[in-house]
């Protein structure tokens, strides 16, 4: 489907004499749903794509270099709901995608930064504005307010249906509340967002667990469909002996008594087992409970580990070790208290499939080492039967329709965690939106908004080439002594406006593709020779892949099999100087956004 929309605007222009007058302007606009523009944004843009709200960071992080931070904000919130949390606390899968992160280009952007200082340096009088459909009079109740219930509740808002949220805890938020520490995200900053979510109209009663004080077959008789959000709230155990000791602690659970302001007891030495961000959290919130000495034990090695970086400096920062290749064998103890680990070494083998690494135990390779307490953060699993024993389960996840998300009971719907199974904040949220208008439809009878690709043609970028060698602008931190102290204050600071503009300057700005018409090209080869990057080819042929697609340029070097001069997207890095050199001004620049489309009319 191609929509076409042309619409005329007054621009008020001042002319030397201070008099203005009205000079009238036609844009032509196109709204793509073909596969090839599909497939263009998939390929031009990999930071949207890796994504998993597909969020429109070339736009956003645009507006931040032009200072338009209440923009940027809302164009993040259009994806992600919740800019100043995910600033901080994001995964950042889009910054492993980023071109600018390529081998021979340096590194990748500060994506996730940027997000904070969207929510950070916008303006205090910002008004938030939303696009809001007339009341459906349907209503929906959405059990648990984690990230997936605050996307699908905020979403469904939107919509016009009225959007009852259950929270099992005193408090929204799910893990953002209870599994993140406030240093890394403080609480005034979640609950604002939360607040933006709830002011559209959606109710919160926290204290209520559904299949405890009321129940699934209940909340049908009086909603008309329902949203279970409900998470992984199960940790994984080791299975080892001395795991139900005293001061042995599942790392959620640490985390949850930690942020509800309790102070577990951790001794001097602590343990923990596990590699991801939640051990990491529970490693650097035991030294801040008193801890001296503070040791992540993992089965593989550093490089192995799921979380960036940036995470390991900060935990090394903060003087915890990292103990790589050992296996738990048993936990020690006397007097029903933890006195020590016993661990056997491991080694790495290959594997020929994912994770083409594993770790297997070294046989007598046992020894121990002491510890107060043990910390076992290896992620959690969800449980659907907590909330009604009817709900079919695929293992332990609640099961959904292929690609979509109702389950197996009519009215009823899973997203996030508790039917994918553990994975990250953004994925939640992303799930959480999606799995709304699902059940837009399926109170409508008809679907009311698409993803689409928004076409604009635009003049060549006005980035400057120097902006490519500008070098990753660092985040700045608390000194050691500044975190460990009461009140657990934020590590990160936050860019200032200086360094949110000099960042943003080093988006190439992906969503600018260029193309050249081959009607009127020449073939002179200009534009080839003056490309800083071999992004300019001389094309044999450009397959057409099986979901219609284009495929990468099959490029040759012998002019009598040259079908065109093409420009390879995926390389090229928009310094627009093949568009100034050509002179035959067959070189097109079109901005290109996926964005949702309301078809209601």
């Amino acid at each position: 489907m191609n929509v076409t929309e042309r619409y005329k605007k007054n621009l008020m222009v001042s002319n030397e004499d201070g008099m203005t007058k009205a000079m009238e302007s036609v844009k032509t606009i196109v709204y793509s749903t073909d596969p090839r523009d599909m497939g263009l944004v998939r390929k031009s843009i990999p930071c949207q794509n890796a994504c998993p709200a597909k969020t429109n960071i070339p736009g956003y992080i645009r507006c931040i270099h032009e200072g338009r931070y209440g923009r940027s904000y809302e164009l993040n919130r259009m994806a992600n709901i919740l800019p100043g949390v995910l600033g901080r606390i994001c995964s950042k899968p889009c910054e492993l995608f980023c071109r600018h992160g390529e081998s021979d280009l340096g590194k990748s952007v500060s994506i996730c930064s940027l997000k904070r200082s969207a929510a950070d340096l916008k303006s205090p009088l910002h008004r938030i504005m939303e696009g809001l459909y007339s009341p459906s009079g349907k209503t929906v109740a959405v059990v648990g307010a984690g990230p997936a219930g605050l996307g699908a509740a905020h979403e469904l808002s939107v919509l016009g249906h009225r959007v009852v949220l259950f929270e099992a805890f005193d408090k929204p938020g799910g893990m953002l509340m209870y599994g993140i520490p406030e240093f890394r995200l403080p609480r005034d900053v979640l609950m604002l967002e939360v607040e933006n979510i709830l002011r559209l109209g959606v109710v919160l009663k926290t204290g209520v667990r559904v299949g405890r004080d009321i129940s699934l077959d209940e909340l049908l008789s009086e909603f008309e469909a329902v949203v279970i959000t409900t998470g992984c709230p199960v940790p994984n155990r080791l299975n080892v002996p001395g795991e139900d000791l005293e001061n042995v602690y599942p790392g959620l659970e640490f985390m949850e008594r930690v942020n509800r302001g309790e102070k577990p007891y951790v001794g001097k030495t602590v343990m923990v087992i596990g590699d991801g961000f939640t051990a990491m959290d529970c490693a650097r919130s035991a030294l801040r409970l008193g801890a001296t000495e503070v040791k992540i034990n993992i089965r593989k090695t550093e490089e192995y580990m799921p979380i960036d970086d940036l995470e390991k400096h900060e935990v090394k920062f903060e003087k915890i070790r990292f103990y790589s290749l050992v296996d738990t064998q048993r936990i020690l103890g006397e007097n029903g208290r933890v006195t020590g680990i016993e661990f056997l070494r491991t080694k790495l083998e290959y594997s020929p499939s994912p994770p083409y690494r594993t770790a297997s135990v070294m046989p007598d390779s046992e020894f121990i080492v002491p510890a107060d307490s043990v910390i076992v953060a290896i992620g959690q699993r969800p449980e659907p039967s907590g909330v009604s024993a009817s709900i079919e389960a695929d293992g332990s996840r609640i099961r959904t329709v292929k690609d979509r998300f109702s389950t197996n009971i009519k009215g009823v719907f899973a997203a996030g965690d508790c039917m994918s199974g553990a994975s990250n904040v953004i994925s939640a949220i992303s799930r959480g939106r999606n799995c709304a208008l699902d059940v837009d439809e399926y109170l409508t009878g008809r679907k009311r908004k698409i993803q689409v690709v928004r076409l604009e043609s635009v003049p060549s970028t006005d980035r400057d080439r120097s902006y490519d060698f500008i070098p990753r602008t660092p985040m700045d931190t608390l000194d050691f002594d500044q975190r460990v102290k009461p009140g657990n204050p934020e590590v990160e600071k936050g860019y200032t406006a200086e360094q949110a503009a000099d960042e943003s300057k080093r988006c190439y700005l992906c969503s600018l593709v260029y193309t050249i018409d081959t009607s009127r090209c020449i073939y002179c080869s200009a534009c080839i020779d003056v490309a800083p990057r071999d992004c300019i080819k001389m094309a044999e042929d450009v397959p057409v892949m099986e979901d219609g697609s284009l495929s990468a340029v099959t490029e040759t070097k012998k002019w009598n099999r040259v079908a065109a001069i093409a420009i390879d997207n995926e390389r090229c890095i928009r310094c627009g100087k093949c568009y100034e050199v050509c002179p035959m001004n067959c070189i097109h620049v079109t901005k290109t956004e996926l964005i949702e489309l309301n078809i209601e009319d």
